[in-house]
C-alpha cells in the first residue's frame, strides 16, 4: 500500500462466509436426534412467546407499523391476529419468544439463545408458503423449518465455541444476524452469491452492544433485540435477492474489516489482543452438534447461568422459609461467567434488571419456593422488601473446577450451589447443581416436563380443543414434517 493510494484488488469472498454459505446450501440433515430435538425446540419456543403475551410492556411493540396495513400473504404472529410483512413478523415473533428469557441457551465462549432465529424463519416461511399455494405450487412443509432451525442453531452455537463477542463489548445477537440472514435467504431461494452477499451485510451492518444487559443500563432492550436482529436478517437476505452486491472481505480487510474494527481488542482494558486471537476461530465442521446439545430452560424464566442456583434455592426453601430473620449470611458458588453477567448488588430498577441478577433469581426461590415470570414484576418486588434484605446476605464465590466444566466439551455444566449459615452457627447442606434440568445429560427426565410447559402455555391463548389439536400434532414427528406450514401457522392465530 502507497501513501496515496489503496490497490483496487477486489478480493475472494472471505473463507468463513464461503463456508456458512455451502453449509447453508449443501449440507443435509441425517440426524434423527436433532429432528426430534428440533420438533420439541419449535413446541418449546412457540410456548414461551405465547406466555409472553400475557405481559403489555411486551405486546405494545407488536403489530403493523401503520395500523390498518394489509399484507398479501402476511406471516402470522402466534396467538394473535396480526398478517404482517415478513420483516415486521420477523421482529415481533423474535420479541414474544425473547421476551421472558425462558427459550433455549447456548453457553460457550458466547452465550445465546438459538430459537432466537426462529423469527425470522417462521415468518418468512409461512410468508412463502402462502405465497407458493396463491401461485398453484407446493408449500413449504415444517420439516423445511425444522431443518432451517438446526442451521441456524449449527451456525448461531459453532460460531460461539471459541469466540467471545462479549469480550469486545459486542451482544451475542450479532449471531442471531448471521445464522437467520443465512437460512432465510435460503428459504427464498438464495443461490451462492446471493447468499455470500447476504452473510457479507449481516457482518458489516451495525451491531448491538452489551450496554443492556449489564449493571447499570440493564433493561427492556434485551428483550427484544434477537427480534430486532432476525427481523434484520430478513431485510438483509431480501436486499440480497434483489441483487445488492456483496462485501467480499468484511472480516478480513485492513483497516475497515470487522476483525480490524470491532474484534481485535478486549472491551474491558482495551488491550489489543495477540495477532492469532483476532479473528473467528471455528473448532469443528458445521453439522447438527448444536441442536443435540442446546440446553432448554424447562425449571425457571431465568437466565441460564442462574438455572441451577434457583433450582439449589427451591431445594433449599423448606429448610429457611421460617427461618429467614436467622440468617446471617448465604454462599453462592458459581462460576466465572456467572460472575462476569449477572452477579449485582444495588438497587434492580425493572423486571428486566432483576431476570439478570444473580442473587435475585436465587433469593425468590429460597424465600417463596418457585420463582415465575411474575415474580420480576415491579409490584411483586415493590410487595416483598425481604428479597431484598436476603440479597443483601449474600456473598457470590467462584469454584474454579464450575469455570473449567463449563467449557468442557463432554460437561458444559452450568454449576451452582447455595449454603445458608443462621446467626447461631449453624447452617444449611450445602446444595450443589451440576446441569439443569433442560442439559442433555438431564434430558430423558426433562422432555416431559417441556411437554407440560407447552401445554400451559397453550392454554393461556387457546381454548381446550385448540390446546389439543396443536399438542397431539407437534408430538408426531412424522405429522408435523408433513404440514404445510401455512397450515401450522394458521393453528396458532387469534
Amino acid at each position: 500500500m502507497s501513501a496515496t493510494f489503496d490497490l483496487n484488488d477486489r478480493p475472494d469472498y472471505d473463507h468463513l462466509l464461503q463456508t456458512i454459505a455451502d453449509y447453508t446450501l449443501s449440507y443435509r440433515i441425517k440426524s434423527q436426534e436433532a429432528m426430534n430435538t428440533a420438533r420439541n425446540c419449535l413446541m418449546d419456543t412457540l410456548g414461551c412467546g405465547l406466555l409472553a403475551l400475557r405481559f403489555p410492556e411486551c405486546t405494545k411493540h407488536l403489530g403493523p407499523l401503520v395500523e390498518g396495513t394489509v399484507v398479501p400473504h402476511g406471516a402470522r404472529v402466534p396467538g394473535t391476529s396480526f398478517r404482517l410483512d415478513p420483516v415486521k413478523a420477523a421482529w415481533d415473533i423474535g420479541c414474544i419468544v425473547r421476551w421472558l428469557d425462558y427459550n433455549d441457551t447456548w453457553l460457550a465462549a458466547e452465550w445465546g439463545h438459538p430459537s432466537d432465529n426462529l423469527g425470522g424463519i417462521l415468518a418468512v416461511a409461512d410468508h412463502l408458503s402462502q405465497k407458493r399455494v396463491a401461485e398453484g405450487k407446493a408449500p413449504l412443509s415444517m420439516k423445511d423449518v425444522l431443518e432451517a432451525m438446526i442451521m441456524a442453531h449449527e451456525i448461531q452455537g459453532v460460531l460461539a465455541l471459541e469466540n467471545s463477542f462479549n469480550r469486545v463489548g459486542l451482544d451475542h445477537v450479532v449471531l442471531v444476524k448471521v445464522a437467520s440472514t443465512a437460512v432465510t435467504a435460503k428459504l427464498m431461494g438464495a443461490n451462492r452469491e446471493q447468499l455470500l452477499s447476504a452473510l457479507s451485510h449481516a457482518w458489516v451492518d451495525g451491531q448491538s452492544l452489551r450496554t443492556y444487559r449489564h449493571a447499570p443500563n440493564a433493561g427492556s432492550r434485551k428483550s427484544w433485540a434477537a427480534g430486532d436482529a432476525t427481523s434484520r436478517a430478513v431485510r438483509l437476505a431480501d436486499i440480497a435477492m434483489r441483487g445488492e452486491m456483496g462485501i467480499p472481505s468484511v472480516l478480513t480487510a485492513p483497516q475497515w474489516g470487522f476483525y480490524d474494527v470491532l474484534f481485535s481488542k478486549t472491551n474491558k482494558d482495551q488491550k489489543v489482543k495477540p495477532e492469532d486471537k483476532r479473528q473467528f476461530s471455528l473448532p469443528q465442521d458445521f453439522g447438527s452438534y448444536v441442536m443435540e446439545n442446546i440446553l432448554f430452560k424447562i425449571s425457571f424464566p431465568a437466565e441460564f447461568h442462574a438455572q441451577t442456583a434457583a433450582e439449589a434455592a427451591v431445594t433449599l426453601h423448606p429448610h429457611v422459609k421460617d427461618r429467614l430473620e436467622e440468617i446471617d449470611r448465604i454462599v453462592i458458588t458459581t462460576h466465572e461467567s456467572a460472575i462476569r453477567i449477572i452477579s449485582k448488588q444495588g438497587k434492580l430498577a425493572n423486571a428486566a434488571d432483576r431476570d439478570h441478577c444473580l442473587q435475585y433469581m436465587a433469593a425468590v426461590p429460597l424465600i417463596f419456593g418457585s420463582l415465575t415470570a411474575e415474580h420480576y414484576e415491579d409490584s411483586f418486588h415493590q410487595a416483598n422488601p425481604v428479597i431484598d434484605s436476603i440479597r443483601e446476605k449474600m456473598e457470590v464465590v467462584e469454584d474454579e473446577r464450575y469455570t473449567r466444566e463449563y467449557l468442557e466439551e463432554d460437561k458444559r455444566s452450568i454449576a451452582n450451589a447455595l449454603q445458608v449459615f443462621f446467626k447461631d452457627g449453624s447452617s444449611t447442606d450445602k446444595v450443589a447443581v451440576e446441569y439443569p434440568i433442560g442439559h442433555r445429560r438431564r434430558r430423558k427426565d426433562g422432555i416431559p416436563l417441556l411437554e407440560d410447559k407447552f401445554y400451559s402455555n397453550l392454554a393461556t391463548r387457546f381454548p381446550g380443543q385448540r390446546c389439543e389439536q396443536i399438542f397431539r400434532l407437534c408430538k408426531d414427528q412424522k405429522a408435523l414434517e408433513s404440514t404445510p406450514v401455512q397450515e401450522f401457522a394458521e393453528l396458532f392465530v387469534i
